[in-house]
């Protein structure tokens, strides 16, 4: 299984991920405590070991803006979390080839069935708009064809709770890997060497 630590906006986190070696890593390019600028996104991928991928995340993007970040290589997948539609995600991935996210807030396990026609890659199913630290009804989660992540609340100590919950191709953890808001060195590699172990 992957895992993803999303909301890296410090040098340091750089280089807690460069040491834990996590299969993802996410920038946030809306509105929140842990927003990075593009230039910032940058300066932080050039210096991200290039075994990891970085995620861009966004709200209602212009298109451009987010096809920009992806045809430059400051991320590699987009990840979605507005109400991008269809034709959206379609001619984002026409244009740069690359993956897509999109994000499912759950309530019922109808909205996830109702997402697997999405032609996004991947799903992200969340409790709401992200960075929450909030899970949601993981039983809700059917055996279904598209690959996820799952997100909300996940911490090191329900990670085993969360990795049963439909067997996810990632989890993805925020505010789970943080402590007083910022990245914690030791609990990004608790995480990871957890999930490296299931």
């Amino acid at each position: 299984m992957r895992i993803k630590i999303c909301g890296l906006f410090r040098p340091e986190d750089i280089e807690y991920v460069n040491e834990s070696l996590p299969d993802y890593v996410g920038f946030v390019f809306t509105k929140s405590r842990r927003q990075v600028s593009p230039a910032q996104a940058e300066k932080l991928k050039k210096n991200l070991d290039q075994r990891i991928k970085a995620v861009g995340v966004f709200v209602n993007a212009p298109l451009e803006d987010a096809a920009e970040l992806l045809k430059s290589g400051v991320i590699d997948l987009a990840q979605l979390h507005g109400s991008e539609d269809k034709e959206y995600i379609m001619r984002l991935k026409d244009q740069t080839g690359s993956r897509i996210i999109k994000a499912v807030r759950v309530e019922t396990a109808e909205d996830i069935l109702a997402a697997q026609s999405s032609p996004a890659d991947f799903l992200l199913l969340d409790h709401g708009a992200g960075g929450t630290g909030i899970a949601f009804d993981w039983s809700l989660v059917p055996e279904c064809g598209k690959p996820f992540f799952l997100a909300g609340g996940i911490h090191a100590g329900n990670l085993g709770q969360a990795v049963r919950a439909g067997r996810p191709f990632a989890v993805d953890i925020s505010s789970g890997a943080e402590t007083d808001g910022v990245k914690d060195r030791d609990k990004i590699l608790e995480i990871v060497r957890r999930v490296r172990n299931v």
